[in-house]
């Protein structure tokens, strides 16, 4: 294979959680990675993104720049999330297509998907119910982002897919308790209970609800394979197929961390959608399957956290 032959894949969001895992990913591949941090880059920027484009000529996008954040950084930013990402999208698929790009990947979320959607819940379930309100903004801009590719695909003869991944952890995490998700939250608590001696660790919620985790270098190595396999319209969900609740999780997570004290649930914070499981029978048909169990993927975020994280915090 010569060097003209070999594909120049760009990672937008590179330095995110799952742009990282999928450039750590894609250097197993024989592949040129293509990568431009923000403040040489800013995604928002129309001009600024058709110039890039122009100039580098990629054969392979992987959209995985976003705004993301949990219940709370949703609450307190709703303008930042639908205005920041719906910009984000427009702007890197109209510069794909302008500039030939062969193939793009758009990461959504499994938020796009009624709050109480049937479970599993499938792909053909979108646009069929009111969203989880707490996250809507973001939901309603993921939203727009598959109809923009499908639009694309019918208009001008694209191929931009969409897959929604499943809740992610994992190396590159967010732990600010203001913003990040419930597991890398659930790991800094319990990380500074145990250092500090404290009885008890408060939980949001009931613990009730279920949810399905995914560990990031899984969702990575599936949307490689998603990217080489599946071609159209059709979204792919991405999850491991098995869900827990935020109680059992959060008991894994102190057993990991060697906490010894006890849970507490504040029932007066919300608990989200109560339950949310995909299903990924059309990933498993395009002959892709979840490889890190749960516990040990929570020991290797752990590790990581504690050697990357927890000094500066």
């Amino acid at each position: 294979m010569t060097s003209h032959e070999i594909p120049r894949v760009y990672v937008a969001g590179h330095r995110g959680l799952v742009g990282s895992a999928l450039v750590r990913r894609l250097e197993r591949e024989p592949v040129e990675i293509i990568t431009k941090p923000r403040h040489e880059l800013d995604l928002e920027n129309p001009i600024a993104v058709l110039r890039f484009f122009a100039r580098e000529r990629p054969d392979q996008v992987y959209l995985a720049a976003a705004k993301v954040g949990g219940i709370l950084a949703n609450s307190m930013y709703p303008a930042d999330f639908i205005r920041n990402n719906l910009l984000v999208t427009l702007n890197v698929l109209e510069a794909s297509r302008d500039s030939g790009v062969k193939k793009l990947l758009f990461l959504g979320s499994s938020c796009i998907y009624p709050k109480l959607a049937a479970q599993p819940i499938t792909e053909d379930a979108l646009l069929t119910g009111p969203l989880e309100p707490t996250n809507e903004p973001y939901a309603v801009a993921k939203i727009a982002g598959i109809q923009m590719c499908r639009s694309y695909n019918r208009q001008f003869g694209t191929n931009f897919v969409s897959v929604m991944p499943t809740n992610l952890y994992g190396t590159g995490d967010n732990f600010d308790l203001n913003t990040s998700h419930v597991l890398p939250a659930l790991i800094r608590k319990f990380h500074e209970a145990k250092l500090s001696g404290a009885s008890a660790v408060t939980i949001w919620g009931t613990g009730a609800p279920r949810r399905e985790f995914l560990h990031v270098d899984d969702l990575a190595d599936a949307c490689v394979h998603v990217m080489a396999h599946h071609d159209g319209d059709e979204l792919v969900n991405i999850g491991c197929g098995e869900d827990i609740t935020i109680a059992d999780v959060a008991r894994m997570v102190g057993e990991v961390v060697g906490f010894s004290g006890t849970l507490e649930f504040d029932t007066s914070k919300p608990d989200g959608t109560p339950r949310k499981l995909l299903d990924v029978s059309r990933l498993s048909k395009l002959g892709w399957r979840a490889q890190i169990p749960l516990r040990d993927g929570i020991e290797q975020t752990y590790r990581w956290f504690k050697e990357s994280v927890s000094h500066t915090k």
